[in-house]
């Protein structure tokens, strides 16, 4: 016969009239619970002994963002970078890290007993935010949540942005257009002011697109087509998410445009998509490891109670030049047919139409 069930967490927290969270934090003695005495009054009451499991200590890894942007088809993209830095990052000071991954549906955030959560790229409003801090459960952010005063890790949106551009100027473009995620993810809007700064110092016509995020790498070919459809004078394209820039590499090739020779093409993370996308794009490297890492700290110092800054500025991100920005010497005019095969020919997608060649 199965021996008598041992109480769980979940029980001591009804008795004690709190969250399962607190009865964590007042077991493991982690900050300062006020009802520490309740809760060992009612685990004592219920018999309760935490296993060696329940001591470990943990934190969770959360990202509202779909996984279209943060991941793509392989799942090999920005959240997973993150993850894999804040694993190790929070294993060297004896905690567990819980990934949560960007799904389709609402992830199963009450069920996560954890100590405290990393954001990844909150936008204003983020659900998942709302839900860990209504339940008491320290939150930091990586990257700014707008309107907040949540401790972050600064990515330097700004930056990146004005490395890009200036880029794409230096390469020879004179209207570059930017196209941006919906919502108000921190990067978006401080890219999107960036970019009109730019735009008003170089008397140009300022051209921003908003793409759906959920549609990856369709919503940035359907925003290119856009583009292109009301400005066909453009030469150079910003796209601040990965998989918008792989889709714009595909429209432009629809449409007949080389890259670069044709139309410049940057995006703001150096992730796999950047480095194996034909032509492969000019990115950022924003030092994702040592964000996570710093992510990391900052959580554990809340939870310590530890006094210091509540915001961490990440290193200066650094522009990675490749192929889709980089125009040779009169490129424009070169009219060597195997050169602009490799731009022109990839392989269409499942159901795409043959895409037709530019002709001169």
């Amino acid at each position: 016969m199965p021996g008598p069930v041992r109480p769980a967490i979940a029980d001591v927290a009804r008795v004690a009239g709190v969250s399962r969270t607190t009865v964590s934090h007042a077991l493991n003695e982690i900050g300062k619970v006020e009802p520490r005495e309740r809760v060992a009054d009612a685990a004592a009451e219920l018999g309760h002994r935490p296993s060696l499991r329940a001591r470990s200590r943990t934190i969770g890894l959360v990202s509202s963002m779909p996984i279209a942007v943060a991941g793509g088809p392989s799942r090999l993209g920005f959240f997973m970078e993150v993850a894999a830095a804040a694993s190790e990052a929070a294993l060297v000071h004896g905690y567990a890290l819980v990934v949560v991954p960007p799904v389709a549906a609402d992830p199963p955030l009450d069920s996560l007993d954890i100590d405290g959560a990393i954001v990844v790229e909150p936008d204003q409003d983020d659900p998942a935010t709302r839900r860990l801090r209504a339940r008491g459960v320290p939150v930091v952010t990586l990257g700014k949540q707008q309107s907040s005063d949540i401790p972050h890790v600064d990515l330097r949106a700004p930056l990146a942005g004005r490395l890009l551009l200036d880029h794409l100027r230096e390469q020879g473009a004179r209207r570059i257009a930017l196209i941006v995620g919906g919502g108000r993810r921190n990067s978006y809007v401080d890219i999107t002011a960036v970019y009109r700064e730019f735009a008003d110092r170089h008397r140009m016509e300022p051209v921003v697109v908003t793409a759906d995020e959920s549609g990856g790498e369709a919503a940035g070919y359907a925003a290119c087509a856009e583009l292109l459809n009301g400005h066909p004078d453009i030469d150079a394209i910003c796209a601040t998410v990965d998989a918008f820039a792989v889709g714009v590499l595909r429209a432009l090739t629809e449409h007949g445009l080389r890259v670069p020779a044709d139309v410049l093409v940057a995006t703001r993370y150096d992730g796999l998509r950047a480095r194996t996308s034909t032509p492969a794009l000019t990115a950022v490297d924003l030092h994702l490891g040592q964000a996570a890492a710093s992510a990391v700290e900052l959580l554990l110092a809340g939870l310590k109670r530890e006094t210091g800054p509540q915001v961490i500025a990440n290193p200066d991100p650094v522009l990675v030049a490749r192929r889709s920005t980089m125009r040779s010497p009169g490129e424009q005019q070169r009219d060597a047919g195997d050169d602009r095969e490799q731009w022109t020919t990839a392989q269409p997608s499942s159901g795409s139409a043959a895409r037709p060649k530019r002709t001169s």
